[in-house]
């Protein structure tokens, strides 16, 4: 079954780094899975199906210097996570701070992966992209698709 994630819910992550995963998006995690620094400061989190097949391909690239960083950043903020009892994720320091999750958090469903957002950050990309996004779309979808 191929999992698409989607949607926008709200949380609070604690001083400990623990944030409860809604239940619908638990489920399609599965028991265990990977969050990682992702781009555009937000944590990206993968189930672990589709986290193989990231490796898999960053196998296939050229042992270039961009290559090698872009590897270095995305694979050492790596971590495989569980919840606990009450759903929550306990999220490491380097993560948080990277992400900036201080409170309140925005977990959103991106299609084969979920991002978690600090706020701030979130409201910040959206002010900053919805004057564009009929452009972006214009550019990345043919005229024969509509959203």
């Amino acid at each position: 079954m191929i999992t698409m994630f989607m949607g926008e819910y709200h949380h609070t992550i604690d001083d400990k780094g623990r944030l409860t995963i809604p239940s619908k998006l638990r489920y399609d995690l599965g028991e265990s899975f990977i969050v990682t620094r992702g781009l555009d400061g937000c944590l990206f989190v993968y189930p672990k199906d589709e986290w193989k097949n990231i490796v898999n391909k960053y196998k296939e690239l050229p042992n270039t210097k961009d290559a090698r960083n872009f590897m270095r950043f995305f694979l050492s903020g790596a971590i495989e996570c569980e919840f606990d009892k009450q759903g929550r994720i306990n999220i490491t320091l380097p993560l948080t701070t990277y992400a900036d999750l201080t409170k309140e958090c925005i977990i959103i469903g991106v299609n084969d992966r979920l991002e978690i957002w600090s706020k701030e950050r979130w409201e910040s990309f959206i002010f900053e992209n919805e004057d564009n996004l009929s452009d972006i779309a214009d550019k990345l979808f043919s005229t024969n698709f509509n959203i």
